[in-house]
């Protein structure tokens, strides 16, 4: 089987192509990322693809990777702009990226008749209030709050449409927050452990009661290959872990696993349109295609996390003095 991965090089495709290459040895795989600032060569070094530098709105690179491939084959599209702060500085980026390259790529999809699996976010849906039961299924109706999600969601309903328009072959899938290694050190996990590795505070939007529902990155790319083999053509899934927990919460845990005192943070100014709470019900999943996530303990994969953090400073270090004096000129501490 052949893959093109579009944004490989970054957080979730570069995991994803290392644990294709885990489980799945004969797949040919191959990486189109533009290697902007999220990607990192180190990521993809070692991993079991070939590389090509280029933009996924170009269709010429498209024609040319796609040509050989079959009606088995696949693209397995990752690449985005996903950072709500960058996305509220310049959104223009992320309409570039998130919309004008999906198209590109259901175009380029259409021409050569290839399989396709979009990979979006939860969201899309907005938020939910805080302390209620609710969570988003794949009924429920798009409400974006930011540039980037907004984005998302037109990047989602491009791929509904070629689907009944055009009969493209294709699935989508919402997911949760992501953790885990290679993320760049401007999300906000990745960001605390840093810091703390360094001796800094870690820092808090608002009063860190926003509540998020975490899964391990393996298990997000698990599920993305349960529906590349099982999942019905035209339909949504929805990836979550049930891993819901506040970002004060978090940031407790991180601070405990570094041996620092969990009250020793700072609260700064809040994220402009932040929204409340994230949760999924991936009945839907697990019902049918039988996925169940592995890492079912939230402070185990943080140990996990943390630990490739502290092992990897060379992959990450190179670039968070940059980051802390981005955030230094928006963030005031309360």
């Amino acid at each position: 089987m052949r893959l093109l991965v579009t944004g490989g090089a970054g957080f979730i495709g570069s995991n994803f192509v290392r644990l294709t290459g885990r489980v799945r040895p004969d797949t040919h795989i191959t990486v189109l990322d533009a290697f902007t600032y999220a990607a990192n060569e180190a990521s993809v070094a070692d991993a079991p693809c070939d590389v090509i530098r280029g933009d996924v709105a170009d269709p010429g690179v498209l024609d040319e990777i796609l040509a050989g491939f079959g009606p088995d084959d696949a693209i397995v599209h990752f690449a985005a702009e996903s950072h709500n702060d960058n996305s509220i500085a310049s959104p223009g980026q992320f309409v570039h990226t998130n919309i004008t390259g999906t198209f590109e790529i259901l175009e380029a999809a259409r021409r050569h008749d290839v399989r396709l699996h979009h990979v979006s976010t939860d969201e899309v849906y907005g938020d939910l209030p805080l302390g209620t039961p609710e969570a988003f299924t794949e009924d429920t109706a798009y409400r974006p709050s930011s540039p980037y999600s907004a984005s998302k969601a037109s990047a989602d309903m491009l791929v509904r449409a070629w689907i009944r328009t055009y009969g493209l072959r294709a699935t989508l899938s919402n997911c949760s927050n992501n953790y885990g290694p290679r993320q760049h050190v401007e999300k906000f996990i990745p960001r605390q452990i840093t810091t703390l590795i360094d001796g800094g505070r870690p820092r808090l939007y608002g009063s860190g009661e926003n509540v998020r529902d975490w899964i391990h990155v393996d298990d997000h790319n698990a599920a993305v290959w349960e529906i590349l083999e099982r999942g019905r053509m035209g339909e949504t899934y929805l990836i979550g872990a049930d891993g819901q927990a506040s970002n004060r919460e978090i940031v407790r845990e991180l601070c405990l696993l570094c041996d620092r005192d969990p009250d020793e943070v700072d609260f700064v100014t809040d994220r402009p349109g932040h929204d409340r709470r994230y949760a999924i019900d991936a009945t839907k999943l697990r019902r049918e295609l039988g996925w169940a996530p592995e890492h079912t303990d939230l402070r185990s994969g943080l140990a996990d996390t943390v630990e490739w953090y502290r092992e990897n400073r060379e992959w990450w270090e190179p670039v968070k003095a940059a980051v802390e004096a981005k955030y230094a000129e928006v963030e005031e501490v309360l």
